[in-house]
């Protein structure tokens, strides 16, 4: 569903990512994992068109790369920022609206469905986007992008800062995702959590994929985890 191939990207003369290669298949959650300032993040905002790419990025076999960011969104391809970026003005339900693509367009996800999962946000429904909790917010943008009915969502850092009870519910909007077949493409810290829910992933270091795998093997991979993941 996504490939990329000899991804580069810059910060005026900063090299940033160099030659990223990995790709996601339908119905898949993949992790980027890596630490604090390594590229994941720039990796997905090159993708969605919020940095000029240098490579090559195709979403279900057409190239992607340079292509601005609502055309990447009409092509079913969706992006949860790590600062989730809701309307605070907006009630809950009017950000939720603001991520349809057309009230005709029949979506895996309607807004009844997102407050029955979601009870928090059905009660708030009214309530300015900027009132809410973090953990409110998370779960805003995430399913206002959901609203969008895309083929495959990006969502980075989704468990930043939450609480313990929240991370659990995000997890488990998490695999009702996939469980729908939208493929995830996760930018997360929580090694924990990214082991538990993806059927593969990718170590990032230095701008470059340095490891990638299955759960299971980066669990053996102890060297790749202490020079790679942990503090």
């Amino acid at each position: 569903m996504l490939e990329v191939k000899a991804l580069n990207a810059f910060y005026g003369k900063s090299h940033i990512l160099q030659g990223v290669e990995f790709n996601v298949h339908e119905g898949e959650i993949v992790s980027l994992l890596g630490r604090n300032g390594v590229g994941r993040s720039t990796t997905v905002k090159s993708i969605i068109g919020e940095v000029s790419p240098i490579g090559s990025i195709k979403f279900k076999g057409e190239e992607i790369a340079g292509r601005p960011s609502f055309d990447i969104a009409n092509r079913g391809l969706g992006y949860v920022p790590e600062n989730r970026d809701v309307f605070p003005t907006l009630t809950v339900k009017q950000n939720l609206m603001l991520g349809m693509k057309s009230v005709q367009r029949k979506s895996r996800w309607k807004m009844s469905e997102i407050f029955e999962m979601f009870p928090n946000l059905a009660e708030r429904a009214d309530v300015p986007g900027g009132v809410l909790s973090g953990g409110e917010q998370q779960m805003l943008s995430m399913c206002r992008t959901l609203m969008g009915d895309p083929e495959m969502i990006m969502i980075d850092e989704p468990t930043e800062g939450l609480a313990p009870k929240v991370v659990e519910q995000v997890s488990e909007l998490l695999e009702e995702i996939a469980s729908r077949g939208v493929a995830i493409l996760l930018v997360e810290q929580k090694l924990k959590l990214a082991l538990r829910i993806s059927q593969r992933l990718y170590v990032m270091g230095h701008g470059r994929i340095v490891y990638e795998g299955t759960p299971a093997s980066l669990k053996q991979a102890d060297e790749i985890r202490s020079e790679w993941l942990e503090v």
